[in-house]
C-alpha cells in the first residue's frame, strides 16, 4: 500500500483566486458607488445643518449693571443650544457704545438676535443698522428711542422713575483732556429703584459692584432706529421704578413690537424672571428662522 501524500499547502491556490476575485470586484464596485455619493451626502448634511443652526444671541447690559446680570439667561440659552455672547457695554457714549457692539456683530457668521436691557436697548437699536444678519431686536425693560431721543428724555417724559432722585455722580478724566461725569445709583436707594423684587442682601452686592454710566451716554441722542426695519420683541417690567412701565409700553407700541408684560417685575427682570426673559428671546429666535 502506498503512503498517502497530502497536496502541497499554498497560501493561496488558483481555485481560491478564482473564488475571491469576483468578491473583490464586487467590494470595489460598492466602494466606488459610495465614494461617488459622498459629495451629495455632504451637501445634504450641510444643508440640514444650515437649516437647523440656531442664531447667535448677543445680550447687551445697560447702566448700573454688567454682563453678569445675564448669567442665568445665558445658562438657559446655552442649555437650549444657542451660541451666546454677553459683551461688556462700555457705557461711555451712545455712538461709541453702538460702534463697539457693531464691531462684535461684524465678527459673527450667521444670523444674530440682539437683546438689550435698559440703556442697552438704545445701543442695540443703533448698532444693528447696516447688519442684514441681525434678524430680531429684543428689548428687556429697555429704551427703544426714536431718532434724536435720549434715555434721559424718555425717562423724564413719563412719571414714576426713582432714578432722578437716586443718582450720585463722580468725575473722571477724559482721554483727550477735560472731565466726564459718571452716574451711580446711591446704594441706599438701589434696592427700591433698581431691583425691588430681589432679596435685599443680593442687591447690596449688586449696588457695590455696579457699573456706572456716563451722563453723556444717557443723554446722547439716538440715530435712526433699527426697530423701524427689523422685527422686535419687548418685555415690559410692570413694577419698574427705573424706566416707568408707561414709557416701556409706549416704546413697545411705537416700535410695533411683540409685547408681553410681567406686572410685578422690577427693572432687572432678566434676573428675577429669567425663564420669562429666555422665553421671549427664544420666541424671537424661532420666528425669524
Amino acid at each position: 500500500m502506498s503512503a498517502h501524500v497530502p497536496p502541497p499547502a499554498y497560501p493561496l491556490s488558483r481555485p481560491g483566486i478564482r473564488i475571491l476575485l469576483p468578491v473583490t470586484l464586487a467590494v470595489l464596485a460598492m466602494l466606488a458607488i459610495l465614494i461617488t455619493a459622498l459629495p451629495s451626502s455632504a451637501a445634504a448634511s450641510t444643508a440640514v445643518s444650515r437649516h437647523t443652526a440656531r442664531p447667535t444671541v448677543v445680550l447687551v447690559h445697560g447702566a448700573f449693571a454688567d454682563a453678569s446680570s445675564w448669567n442665568t439667561v445665558v445658562a438657559r440659552l446655552q442649555g437650549a443650544g444657542y451660541p451666546v455672547i454677553a459683551p461688556a457695554n462700555p457705557l461711555r457714549d451712545l455712538a461709541g457704545d453702538s460702534a463697539y457692539l457693531s464691531s462684535i456683530v461684524s465678527s459673527i457668521d450667521g444670523p444674530v438676535i440682539l437683546v438689550g436691557h435698559s440703556y442697552g436697548g438704545a445701543v442695540i437699536s443703533n448698532a444693528a443698522t447696516g447688519h442684514p444678519n441681525v434678524k430680531a431686536l429684543v428689548f428687556i425693560a429697555a429704551f427703544a428711542p426714536e431718532e434724536a431721543e435720549s434715555a434721559l428724555d424718555l425717562t423724564g417724559r413719563f412719571p414714576g422713575s426713582l432714578l432722578p432722585t437716586s443718582l450720585i455722580t463722580r468725575q473722571y478724566p477724559l482721554p483727550g483732556g477735560g472731565t466726564g461725569t459718571d452716574a451711580y445709583i446711591d446704594p441706599a436707594a438701589f434696592h427700591a429703584a433698581f431691583a425691588a423684587d430681589l432679596p435685599a442682601h443680593g442687591t447690596a452686592l449688586m449696588a457695590a459692584t455696579q457699573r456706572p454710566a456716563a451722563l453723556a451716554a444717557l443723554g446722547s441722542p439716538s440715530g435712526a432706529p433699527a426697530w423701524k426695519t427689523i422685527p422686535s420683541w419687548y418685555l415690559v417690567a410692570g413694577a419698574d421704578q427705573a424706566i416707568p412701565p408707561a414709557a416701556q409700553r409706549f416704546m413697545a407700541k411705537r416700535a410695533g413690537a411683540h409685547t408681553s408684560e410681567v406686572r410685578a417685575a422690577s427693572h432687572v427682570i432678566m434676573i428675577s424672571r429669567p425663564d420669562t426673559t429666555t422665553a421671549v428671546i427664544t420666541a424671537a429666535a424661532r420666528s425669524t428662522r
